[in-house]
């Protein structure tokens, strides 16, 4: 899998249809664990919330 951009949107239906899921140790989705990097439209030096991003990206760890 290849890095993807998604919406906030998205990356919720995703969970909910449980294409990725929590194991307690990181997420999992085709049974990889996979970061999920929250894409902000500001200053990086301005701390930011994670859940408040527009869009997410989703990397395959030990890739």
């Amino acid at each position: 899998m290849e890095e993807k951009i998604l919406s906030k949107e998205e990356l919720i239906q995703l969970f909910e249809d449980k294409i990725i899921i929590d194991s307690g140790k990181g997420w999992i989705m085709d049974n990889k664990e996979v970061q999920i990097i929250a894409l902000h439209d500001v200053d990086p030096k301005f701390l930011q919330d994670v859940t408040n991003a527009k869009y997410y990206k989703l990397i395959v760890k030990g890739n």
